[in-house]
């Protein structure tokens, strides 16, 4: 008769780890403040700080959507913050040219485009290293957009543009609607057609791929132009939260946040399977983990440290091999304890 425990046992899904360290960082603030959970209806819309989580959020949530299809290929895009200040400048500078919102956001999504293009381009048709081809334009990309800007700061007041990041929808916020929607729509275009599995061909074995006759320098172009599309779509949400173009601040460190997301989320930096609600949750990780910050006052030039400890901590767990090793030395000690 076998032993029980040596059958094997099915593995943790790195959503459960990831959804325990945000209900340990609601209890958290809970301690601190019990009205944390609250949300109010006021003038007909929500408010509360899971409210603001979600629309803070919003801007993180869309940049990892991209960026999950883009580390699904085994690459990565260091570029999009300087890409959400090159389409925060160019929205500023044609609405103040006069033109329509559906113009303005037309602009937007052809210069995030134009950006994963040439990302794509670099990595996958010339064979540049992911982390160099995205370095190049993470740099040059806040000289764009200052030379957009002619190095000012450029107010925008339009009130449907504005609505984009700061408007109500039936009560509930604009921002994290629209990007949840977004989510629900690439998820069934990822998963009900085979897109979804030529990304984790390609990222697991691009060269398998391409002897199977798959066009995985295509897959690869097209992950990164989706990826540069939903960077131009943030760059959108954050110049219009804050009403102003900003070339040098705007997405700044965004990047890390959207990687970080993607990671705990549960997709590998190496390629390969992806999940889309993962990254979801990780944003809303490390927004939830700002706003506990915030709570606690924790000066914002310390605040990237217990950042970077919370996110290695639901790594770590996410690990099996760390889980193992946790396992023996606890069974270890409770046998010298014996």
């Amino acid at each position: 008769m076998k032993n029980p425990d040596s059958r094997p046992r099915r593995p943790v899904s790195p959503l459960v780890w990831l959804v325990a360290g945000l209900a340990l960082l609601v209890l958290l603030n809970l301690t601190k403040n019990p009205a944390f959970l609250r949300v109010t209806w006021h003038d007909g819309h929500l408010f509360g700080t899971p409210i603001d989580i979600l629309t803070q959020g919003s801007r993180t949530m869309l940049l990892a959507l991209g960026m999950t299809l883009v580390i699904a290929t085994g690459g990565v895009d260091l570029s999009v913050g300087s890409v959400c200040a090159i389409t925060g400048a160019v929205c500023a500078l044609t609405l103040q040219h006069g033109q329509s919102l559906a113009v303005t956001l037309a602009a937007a999504i052809g210069v995030g485009a134009a950006a994963g293009l040439a990302n794509g381009l670099l990595v996958a048709r010339l064979g540049i290293q992911p982390i160099v081809a995205t370095l190049i334009l993470m740099v040059a990309g806040r000289g764009i957009a200052q030379l957009v800007t002619d190095g000012q700061v450029l107010i925008i007041k339009h009130a449907a543009f504005e609505f984009l990041a700061t408007g109500f929808v039936l009560g509930a916020p604009f921002a994290p609607l629209a990007v949840g929607a977004l989510y629900l729509v690439s998820h069934a275009a990822l998963r009900r057609t085979a897109a979804g599995l030529f990304i984790e061909a390609v990222g697991d074995n691009e060269t398998a791929s391409r002897f199977a006759g798959l066009a995985a320098a295509r897959v690869k172009v097209l992950a990164y132009v989706f990826c540069g599309i939903c960077a131009g779509l943030t760059g959108v949400l954050i110049a219009a939260n804050i009403g102003a173009a900003d070339g040098n601040r705007a997405g700044e460190n965004a990047e890390l946040d959207a990687i970080f997301a993607v990671v705990v989320g549960g997709t590998a930096l190496t390629g390969g399977r992806f999940t889309l609600l993962g990254s979801l949750l990780g944003a809303l990780l490390i927004q939830t983990l700002t706003t506990t910050m915030y709570n606690l006052g924790v000066a914002p030039a310390v605040a990237p440290v217990p950042k970077a400890l919370v996110i290695v901590g639901v790594s770590l767990l996410q690990s099996e091999k760390f889980r193992a090793l946790v396992a023996r030395a606890w069974r270890r000690e409770g046998r010298s304890g014996a």
